[in-house]
């Protein structure tokens, strides 16, 4: 059996759903392999000044969100950064019950250039950043129960194997040059550009700065939470984590697609595990 002295969950999670997975998935690889276990958070961006490095003896699941059928765009500096030097991964991705698309195939691609060996790979569903109803409280029970599936169905390829993989893990998806990203249309077949919306503040905020605090990309001023000094990826960390609900969208595009989503895509969506 391949020797794992330590297991890592690496996730970028504003919501937690991603965190939820890659966490669970981690621990239960260390308890079962009776490794060592350590989580790393870099949501926020104080923890993605660093480079990570890792050694041919980690076991490393690496966990994002899936944003627009792809790796977020404003990752790929740093995940491009990681140094695998050997250790075996699992890449992870959470998508809000529309589909992952090229999202997994592309961060198993960036663990193998960052000197990863990829073992396995999974899409999660995760309640979507837009909403409340799409995937409502996703991940739950009947998710978890998949994630120690997984979990067995790894240790189980752990211990038939003694040697890293000599090939990425075959996931879904199209090869690069990956498939652009997935563009909202209206009803007449046009784009819908949300990259620009912000969301607004209404009177309930009672200047807590938890919004501030929790936005990824740093962007929500702590002298005036109303003001955004960057971009917004429209995680949902400031809408889902404030206590007073005081953040909001009332762009139209935003909001059609919003409800256009929560129309459409009311099946529950599977998980997807290689391994």
């Amino acid at each position: 059996m391949t020797i794992i002295n330590k297991v890592w969950a690496v996730y970028f999670s504003p919501t937690g759903t991603t965190r939820k997975i890659a966490f669970a998935t981690g621990r239960g690889l260390s308890r079962a392999l009776k490794s060592d276990f350590e989580e790393y958070d870099f949501t926020l961006p104080k923890a993605r000044v660093q480079a990570l490095h890792f050694s041919p003896t980690d076991l490393v699941v690496l966990g994002t969100p899936v944003y627009a059928g792809r790796v977020p765009n404003v990752l790929l500096p740093y995940l491009n950064s990681i140094e695998g030097n050997e250790a075996l991964a699992i890449p992870i991705v959470l998508f809000g019950n529309r589909n992952y698309d090229d999202a997994l195939i592309e961060l198993r691609d960036i663990l193998e250039k960052d000197g990863f060996h990829t073992l396995a790979a999974g899409a999660f569903v995760g309640e979507h950043s837009f909403s409340r109803i799409l995937a409502k409280n996703r991940p739950d029970a009947q998710d978890m129960d998949i994630v120690s599936e997984f979990v067995q169905q790894i240790v189980a390829k752990l211990h038939g194997s003694t040697d890293s993989p000599k090939h990425p893990i075959p996931v879904s998806g199209m090869p690069f040059p990956y498939r652009a990203y997935y563009s909202p249309r209206d009803r007449q077949g046009n784009p819908v550009d949300i990259r620009k919306v912000k969301p607004l503040t209404n009177d309930r905020c009672n200047d807590c700065k938890l919004c501030a605090k929790v936005c990824p990309m740093g962007s929500i001023s702590f002298d005036n939470v109303r003001e955004f000094t960057g971009i917004c990826i429209k995680c949902g960390a400031c809408i889902k984590k404030c206590p007073k609900q005081a953040k909001y969208y009332e762009d139209a595009g935003y909001l059609y697609h919003q409800h256009e989503l929560e129309e459409e895509l009311t099946r529950r969506a599977e998980n997807m595990l290689f391994v």
